[in-house]
C-alpha cells in the first residue's frame, strides 16, 4: 500500500459513516477528562471504553486515540489556571504556567501550551506513520526468541523507570507479574491462582484492573483529601473569563529549538514501553533548564518551560503508538488500555496487523493529525468555561466517575469485572500508601503473559535449550544483552558516577 493509498484510507476511515462527529465528541470528552483533576490520560481512555463496545475495531481505535491525544492537552488548562495538573504529565506545566497566570498572562500561557501541544503531537504522528510500516516489515522476520527479547526489554525498563526508588519499582513490577500468572498456563493449560473460580481461567481482565488502579484510586484519594475544587481556587477568581492568546511569531521563533528538541525526545521516550508522557515532560523540562541561557528564569513564568512540558508530553502520544502498532507492545498505560480494548474485538496487535490491516495505521495517523489541530480550538472554548465546571464539588464529580468506571468494568467482565475493579482500587490505595509504582504494576501485568508465552514457545522450539532460546539469533542476542545491562544498571551506575565525580575533582 503506497503512502497516497494509506492516506486516502485513513481519510475514509475518519470521515465516513459519521466517524468525524465521533472524533469531535472524543476530542471534547478527552479535553474535559484531561482537565478534570484526578482524571489521568489512562483513566480518560479507560472511561472512553464505555462508548466503544458497539463499534468495530477501526472506529474504536480512532475514538480512543482522539481521547488519548486531547486528554494530554486538556491537562494543561487546570495546570495553568489553578496549579492543579489535570493529568500527571502536566505537572511541569504548573512550574511556569501558574506564575504567568498570576501575573495576568493566563491567556498567553494557555496559547503557548496549546500551540506547543499541537506541534509535539503532529511531529510524533508523522514519526509514527513513517516508522511503523518499516518496523512492522522487519518484525515479520522475528522468531519467538526475538519476540521474547523485545518484550522482556519492556520489563527491563523497570530498573530505570524511577531511579530514585528502584527497589519499590521492581517490587511493583513483580507484583504485576504475579497478577499476570492468574489463569491457565498458556502451554500446559494448568489452572494457576484461580482459587477454584472458573471465571478466572482466562486470566484477570485488564480493563477492570486499570480502571480500579487509576480511576477508583484517584477518586478515593480526592475524596479523602476533603477539598472542594471551586472557581475561587483559580487565579484571582477567573471564573471562566480567560481569552486564550496564541503566541506571536517572535515568541514562536524564540522557542523553535525547544519545541524541536522536546518533540524528538518526547517521541523517543513515548516509544519506550512503560515510560510515557509524564516521564517525557519532566525529562524535557529538566533538559531545557540545563540548556537554557537563563535557567534562573525557569519556575518564575517563562514560555520556554511551558513549551518544554507540553511539547514533550504530546509528542509521547505518537511515540507510544509505535510499539503498539508495530510489535504489539504498549508504549504506555493508555496504549495498554487501547490494546486490551482491541484484543476484546479479536484484533491481534503486532507485525501482522499492519500487513493484513494497514487501515489501522492510516486511521490512527489521520486521527492524530485531526485531533492535534482541532483540540486547540476545542481547548480554547473549554478553558473559558472550565473555571465554572471546577466549581462543582468533588462529592458530585467523584460518584459520576465511579459510575462510569463501574459501567465499563461490568461491560468488560460482568460482576466479576466489578469485583476485580474494586479489589484493584483497594490495591491502588495500598500502592500509594506503600509508595509503590502503579505504572510498574501495569507494565508487569501487560507484558508478563506475553513474555511467558513467547519464552515457552522459544524454549520448546529450541528443544529445551535455554541458551538458544535466549541468544539463538543475532537480534535476540543483542536485545538480551541490552536487557542484562539495563537490569544490572543499579549495581554499576553508582560506581560509574563516583568514578566520573573523582575525575572532575
Amino acid at each position: 500500500m503506497s503512502f497516497g493509498e494509506m492516506f486516502l484510507s485513513g481519510l475514509s476511515a475518519v470521515f465516513s459513516g459519521g466517524h468525524f462527529l465521533m472524533v469531535l465528541l472524543a476530542i471534547v470528552l478527552g479535553t474535559i477528562f484531561g482537565a478534570l483533576p484526578g482524571v489521568s490520560a489512562t483513566m480518560a481512555v479507560a472511561l472512553g471504553l464505555t462508548f466503544t463496545y458497539t463499534m468495530s475495531p477501526v472506529p474504536a481505535i480512532v475514538f480512543l486515540v482522539a481521547i488519548y491525544c486531547s486528554s494530554i492537552t486538556g491537562g494543561s488548562i487546570t495546570a495553568i489556571l489553578f496549579k492543579i495538573p489535570g493529568v500527571p504529565s502536566s505537572a511541569p506545566t504548573t512550574f511556569d504556567g501558574y506564575p504567568m497566570a498570576k501575573e495576568g498572562k493566563a491567556g498567553k500561557a494557555l496559547g503557548v501550551a496549546l500551540f506547543c501541544s499541537a506541534i509535539g503531537g503532529l511531529f510524533s504522528a508523522i514519526v509514527m506513520f513513517a516508522m511503523s510500516s518499516p518496523l512492522s516489515k522487519a518484525a515479520l522476520a522475528f522468531g519467538q526468541g526475538d519476540l521474547f527479547a523485545i518484550t522482556f526489554l519492556g520489563l527491563s525498563i523497570l530498573t530505570v523507570l524511577d531511579m530514585d526508588h528502584i527497589l519499590t519499582t521492581i517490587i511493583s513490577g513483580l507484583l504485576g507479574l504475579l497478577l499476570a500468572c492468574i489463569g491457565q498456563d498458556p502451554m500446559a493449560g494448568v489452572a494457576r491462582l484461580t482459587f477454584g473460580n472458573s471465571q478466572l481461567l482466562a486470566g484477570i481482565e485488564m480493563i477492570p484492573v486499570l480502571i480500579g488502579l487509576f480511576a477508583v484510586t484517584e477518586v478515593l484519594k480526592q475524596t479523602n483529601a476533603k477539598k472542594r475544587l471551586s472557581a475561587e481556587d483559580g487565579v484571582a477568581g477567573t471564573k471562566g473569563r480567560v481569552n486564550t492568546k496564541m503566541p506571536s511569531l517572535r515568541e514562536m521563533w524564540s522557542i523553535k529549538w525547544v519545541m524541536l528538541r522536546c518533540s524528538i525526545v518526547g517521541t523517543i521516550v513515548g516509544i519506550l514501553p512503560g515510560a510515557g508522557a509524564t516521564i517525557a515532560s519532566f525529562m524535557c523540562y529538566a533538559m531545557e533548564n540545563k540548556l537554557s541561557k537563563y535557567p534562573e528564569k525557569f519556575g518564575t513564568g517563562i514560555i520556554d518551560g511551558i513549551a518544554a512540558s507540553e511539547t514533550a508530553n504530546n509528542a509521547a502520544t505518537g511515540g507510544a503508538m509505535v510499539p503498539l502498532l508495530t510489535l504489539g507492545i504498549p508504549g504506555g498505560n493508555a496504549a495498554a488500555v487501547m490494546m486490551s480494548a482491541l484484543a476484546l474485538k479479536g484484533v491481534q496487535m503486532g507485525p501482522l496487523l499492519l500487513t493484513k490491516q494497514p487501515e489501522f495505521l492510516s486511521a490512527t495517523f489521520i486521527t492524530m493529525i485531526i485531533t492535534n489541530i482541532l483540540m486547540v480550538v476545542v481547548a480554547m472554548g473549554i478553558a473559558k468555561v472550565f473555571a465554572q465546571i471546577l466549581a462543582i464539588p468533588y462529592s458530585y464529580l467523584g460518584p459520576i466517575i465511579l459510575m462510569l468506571a463501574t459501567i465499563g468494568s461490568y461491560s468488560e467482565g460482568g460482576f466479576v469485572g466489578v469485583q476485580v475493579m474494586v479489589l484493584a482500587g483497594v490495591l491502588g490505595v495500598v500502592v500509594k500508601y506503600m509508595h509503590l509504582n502503579s505504572a510498574a504494576i501495569v507494565l508487569g501485568l501487560v507484558l508478563g503473559g506475553m513474555c511467558e508465552e513467547h519464552f515457552s514457545r522459544a524454549y520448546l522450539m529450541n528443544r529445551a535449550n535455554v541458551g538458544k532460546a535466549l541468544f539463538g539469533t543475532p537480534i535476540a542476542a543483542v536485545v538480551m544483552t541490552a536487557c542484562i545491562l539495563m537490569l544490572l544498571s543499579p549495581l554499576y551506575m553508582p560506581w560509574i558516577k563516583k568514578l566520573i565525580s573523582r575525575k572532575k575533582a
